[in-house]
């Protein structure tokens, strides 16, 4: 997957479009030390629920979302985001249409 250029002045919100009845995703960038995803939902679609083995932070570009950590529902707005701890189940659903950033670092602590 191509990530974005580099030293490059990215508007990232206006970098993804939404897809009818779906999901959108690009690659910001990727290295062995993790990697940066941007996304888009449209409304009533998601990630179901899932681990992963590092922390990943999300942040709220636009929209509305619902995030799940170990079944705990947090509504999330624009502006808003959260650190999804390692190992917790999670899952993601658009409450309304959303974009976000997801970073994911890859190490220990």
């Amino acid at each position: 997957m191509a990530t974005y250029e580099k030293s490059k002045v990215i508007d990232l919100e206006n970098s993804i479009d939404y897809a009818s009845g779906g999901v959108v995703s690009k690659q910001v960038t990727k290295n062995k030390a993790g990697n940066i995803t941007l996304f888009s939902f449209d409304k009533d679609q998601g990630l179901t629920e899932h681990s992963a083995n590092y922390d990943a932070f999300v942040q709220i570009l636009d929209g509305v979302a619902e995030v799940q950590l170990a079944g705990v529902p947090h509504h999330l707005k624009k502006g808003d985001c959260i650190i999804m701890p390692a190992q917790v189940p999670h899952a993601l659903k658009a409450t309304e249409p959303f974009k976000m950033l997801l970073t994911m670092i890859r190490g220990e602590e």
